[in-house]
């Protein structure tokens, strides 16, 4: 008499790094559908202080400094406020105290993709979020230089910067798996916004302000979007906003992959 053996199961193989990264990013960018009440307020209020802007500053800025368009002026500034802080900081930390960050170890994924896949999904949030907030824009008369090439190169730069900065964010929440430290890591970008052209050209600034906003790297960031509106391709002033941008990005990612590998010695 023969008995015939049951097959063993096959094992499960570890996917690609790739692989990897779509799984963390497409839960991320679910999760983010689910919870509008995270994103809709960081989109009301730039189109709000866009709006106030322009009512109580426009005829005022353009009447003393001829030939300035303070509306398309305006406008990059509401896209930084509109794309800066947001990422799923805040998500990583729920799942950090309700246990799934440390399932996730449990399993053959790769821990770089635990981070960088969080920071893909949070690329394509913050390039979304500045599509509101051109047609807000457009609808008022902003028309670009660049046309749409410009356009989709304004995004793009926007997506660059928010993505550089969501690094500072990370690296809170997996410092100190704290939702209200994260919450407040905008409060480091709120005075780079304001020290600098914010509301009037570097020529108009004086005295400290002056100074001060010459070496604030958000000027760079800011000069190079307004010129793909209201100028063209200014090959320096790209090249000097993507520089800043990756200067940014190359701090604020060290830290948050710095404290990656601190929690995950901890845990």
């Amino acid at each position: 008499m023969t008995s015939t053996a049951t097959p063993a199961a096959p094992l499960a193989r570890r996917g690609g790094f790739a692989s990897d990264l779509a799984t963390v990013a497409r839960r991320a960018l679910r999760l983010a559908a689910r919870e509008p009440e995270a994103i809709l307020p960081a989109l009301f209020i730039p189109l709000f202080f866009f709006t106030v802007n322009i009512g109580a500053l426009q005829q005022f800025v353009e009447a003393n400094l001829n030939g300035l368009d303070f509306k398309a002026f305006q406008l990059p500034v509401a896209i930084l406020n509109a794309v800066t802080g947001i990422s799923r900081a805040g998500s990583l930390v729920t799942d950090i105290q309700d246990g799934y960050f440390d399932r996730l170890l449990l399993t053959p994924i790769r821990r770089g993709a635990l981070l960088l896949g969080l920071m893909i999904a949070d690329f394509v949030l913050v390039c979304t979020l500045t599509i509101p907030v051109l047609g807000l824009g457009f609808i008022v008369g902003v028309r670009f230089e660049t046309g749409v090439p410009g356009m989709l190169a304004f995004i793009l730069m926007a997506g660059l910067w928010g993505l550089a900065f969501t690094g500072f964010a990370y690296a809170i929440a997996l410092k100190t798996g704290n939702p209200a430290a994260v919450n407040s890591s905008f409060l480091l970008f709120f005075p780079f916004m304001f020290l600098t052209t914010a509301f009037l050209p570097q020529q108009a600034l004086t005295g400290w302000l002056e100074t001060v906003a010459k070496i604030n790297p958000v000027t760079y960031v800011l000069e190079a979007l307004r010129d793909l509106i209201l100028v063209g391709y200014e090959g320096r002033d790209l090249a000097e906003a993507l520089m800043v941008i990756g200067a940014v990005a190359a701090v604020s990612f060290a830290l948050a992959f710095a404290a990656l590998r601190g929690r995950l010695r901890r845990g």
